[in-house]
């Protein structure tokens, strides 16, 4: 750790190598390597109210103009960085997942500081997002490779030790990315900072990358016991974490301290865009208590007449779904663009024309099938991405045909997807054997499904087994490990059964004859 005996007095170190973050134990500057720092990565661990976001905040106010900065913001704290420091701002719920790719890529090229606000996303649409971007930043060439820092809050979110209530693809995407950051990032310049609530939700593999940690205040044992290892303290004296201060971290690592330090994060000039909570009196209203009592439980439907507050100022009733009221004011809320719904009013209002008679709205179910396999006749479409991907794309062709309609939904168009790509026919999917197979599909998890319909149309045929790489391409992985668990997954669920005597390996679907050769 370098100490800077006359620190600037805005608190900005005069060496263009360190950074002060705040003081130490004795009163002293406490300062950041930032070249190490990009070399070694860093974690901060604390719980919520600790201080995390308030660390992140003056790391990156003090390195805003030495190098640049990607934040992945789940809660919007992060977006006004950009008013002072210049960051760009990208709201993306506003954006597809291709859009926000290339955005990635663009400000990986001509090196902005940017800040993803995922504020209005639900859960699983962040997750998507903030790997989509992540890889978008990964993803480039050589060239491209200058220095950054990543900060990830809520890290635990993006990169989870299990699964939850989001989706396997979501996770596999977002812990994929994550995974990149952390381990492969250093070369390609990519300095991941993350930051999370709690280390035992946080994966492992991602946190072990770290070199650097600041552990602030934490209550649960689990917690730290694991927060004291990675510091290198004795397990008795794990307790004193719950004595930490807001504000205040146990620093290590080779860019801040070769021993455990305490350090009190110093002030910040930007404000968050949230607000802790306190104490605020309830207003006084004029309302009776039956007035009340119809103002919470107004009907949903109709228009009501709205209930004015003792001031006369305002509506108290909930605004239509375009517009929004706090204390009186009425706004109207962001809504980006629809390209599907725009494209739908146009083929509504326009007259009918040849194209669509020859194309009605409702498509027979041969067709549909043949659409999905004009879908993944690109080679390079057939298996690496993702079926919301490759929904929208079926969903953009389909009514640019007219067919506006006929679209199916996700879960469907996810199941057609596994049928095509396991090689059945459209009248071979229609016969009994094959119809009792797809009934056991669709009580696994979906993830799963597209394995167990490409296995079984193989042993059906009698065609060979599919190698471990081939597995991995089926089950839209590059993981041949984990591709494998998922073959051993079905063997132990009662689905199939695999024989890998004499050095081969063969599989044969439980209650038929089928098998590969």
């Amino acid at each position: 750790m370098t100490k800077l005996e006359n620190p600037s007095p805005a608190g900005t170190s005069t060496d263009p190598r360190h950074v002060i973050l705040g003081r130490d134990g004795q009163n002293q500057p406490f300062t950041l390597d930032l070249p190490e720092l990009l070399a070694t990565r860093l974690l901060v661990q604390g719980n919520s109210g600790s201080g995390k976001s308030h660390l992140l905040r003056r790391l990156l106010e003090q390195t805003a103009a030495m190098v640049q900065q990607v934040v992945i913001d789940p809660e919007g704290d992060f977006t006004s960085l950009a008013k002072r420091y210049g960051h760009v701002t990208i709201d993306a719920h506003a954006y597809s997942e291709k859009d926000l790719q290339a955005a990635a890529r663009r400000a990986r090229a001509h090196r902005v500081s940017v800040v993803l606000n995922l504020e209005h996303c639900e859960v699983e649409s962040q997750i998507r997002l903030a790997g989509t971007f992540l890889n978008g930043l990964f993803d480039m060439p050589r060239a491209c490779w200058f220095p950054a820092l990543v900060v990830v809050d809520e890290a635990q979110l993006f990169a989870p030790t299990a699964g939850g209530d989001t989706s396997e693809e979501a996770r596999r995407l977002s812990l994929g990315a994550m995974t990149n950051l952390m381990c492969r990032g250093r070369k390609r310049g990519l300095a991941g900072v993350i930051a999370t609530q709690r280390l035992a939700k946080l994966a492992k593999n991602v946190a072990a990358e770290a070199s650097n940690f600041l552990m602030g205040r934490t209550f649960l044992d689990i917690d730290m016991v694991r927060a004291a290892d990675l510091l290198g303290m004795d397990r008795r004296t794990a307790e004193a974490f719950r004595d930490l201060a807001r504000g205040q971290f146990m620093g290590l690592g080779p860019a801040l301290s070769r021993r455990p330090v305490m350090v009190t994060i110093g002030s910040v000039v930007t404000a968050s865009q949230s607000t802790a909570p306190t104490l605020l009196p309830l207003r006084e209203r004029s309302l009776s208590a039956e007035e009340l009592h119809a103002l919470v439980l107004a009907a949903p439907s109709g228009a009501p007449a709205p209930a004015q507050d003792q001031q006369g100022q305002g509506s108290l009733l909930v605004p239509p779904s375009d517009t929004a009221t706090w204390e009186g004011e009425r706004f109207e809320k962001a809504t980006p663009p629809d390209l599907n719904a725009q494209l739908d009013a146009y083929i509504q209002q326009r007259a009918p024309g040849p194209t669509e008679q020859e194309h009605p709205a409702e498509l027979p179910p041969q067709e549909l099938w043949q659409e999905v396999e004009n879908l993944l006749d690109d080679p390079q479409t057939r298996f690496w991405d993702t079926p919301a991907n490759l929904h929208q794309a079926f969903t953009m062709a389909l009514r640019l045909q007219g067919h506006h309609h006929a679209i199916p939904a996700l879960d469907d168009f996810k199941l057609l997807l596994d049928q095509v790509r396991s090689g059945i026919s459209h009248e071979g999917h229609k016969q009994p054997p094959w119809q009792a197979i797809t009934a056991k599909a669709m009580k696994i998890a979906p993830e799963c499904q597209g394995l167990f319909l490409f296995l079984a149309h193989a042993a059906m045929t009698g065609a060979p087994c599919p190698p471990d790489d081939k597995l991995a391409e089926i089950y839209g992985t590059l993981s041949q490990r984990r591709a494998r668990q998922q073959l051993d997954h079905l063997d132990q669920a009662g689905l199939i059964v695999v024989d890998e005597s004499a050095g081969k390996r063969t599989v044969a679907l439980v209650g038929t004859d089928w098998r590969t050769s």
